[in-house]
């Protein structure tokens, strides 16, 4: 059996803007478990308001997903692909709300899954980076201020990605070319958006994966 890892923040975990959290049917990873069958396991590892590689000590979790990622490969090895998604909250303004930064996160991430020392020897596995949709503006007064300028810099993310993958030899997806985020506060999901991303990747993974 293959192990598929989805490695982000809360658009893996399933938040819903409208409250509370999205049944486990309509999350992304669980909808990619379902396209691919049950010779692959999917594990979702999501984490409201992780960023790529920087700090943010507004909750109790480590939200740096970084300084977390190696306990977590450890935790799932061995694991034949890691899907990340992450780059949203770091376009808050007090994080660094640069797509350029948010690029260097996915590299150190890279380097790390590259890196790591898994048990047995395990090798390395493959690497997807996925682009969040863009945040879009919004009239929640919290989250407006929350991702100040977040519309415009998360724009280019999906470049910017793109051209690290190319460089670094990973696969790439741009979520939004699939999923918008919802007006309610610019930066979440609704349930049939979050299980486009799932119906989207699907076919991604079974290709990087030889099924």
């Amino acid at each position: 059996m293959k192990t598929v890892l989805c490695y982000g923040d809360s658009l893996t975990w399933g938040y819903n803007a409208a409250g509370g959290r999205h049944p486990l049917e309509d999350r992304w990873p669980s909808v990619l478990q379902a396209g691919l069958g049950s010779d692959i396991e999917v594990i979702a590892e999501g984490l409201n308001g992780r960023t790529t590689a920087f700090d943010d000590h507004l909750a109790g979790a480590d939200r740096n997903g970084a300084r977390v990622l190696p306990t977590v490969l450890t935790t799932h090895a061995p694991i034949d692909l890691i899907v990340i998604m992450l780059g949203a909250n770091d376009m808050k303004p007090w994080i660094h709300g640069n797509p350029v930064a948010a690029k260097q996160g996915i590299q150190r991430l890279i380097d790390i899954v590259r890196g790591h020392d898994y048990p047995f020897d395990w090798a390395a596995p493959q690497i997807l980076i996925v682009s969040p949709p863009v945040v879009t503006r919004t009239d929640d007064p919290d989250f407006k201020e929350m991702f100040a300028g977040g519309d415009e810099a998360s724009k280019q993310l999906a470049p910017q990605y793109a051209a690290l993958a190319e460089e670094a030899g990973c696969g790439f997806f741009d979520a939004g070319t699939v999923a918008q985020t919802t007006p309610l506060d610019g930066v979440h999901l609704d349930a049939e958006n979050t299980r486009n991303i799932g119906r989207a990747l699907t076919p991604v993974v079974r290709v990087m994966l030889e099924l």
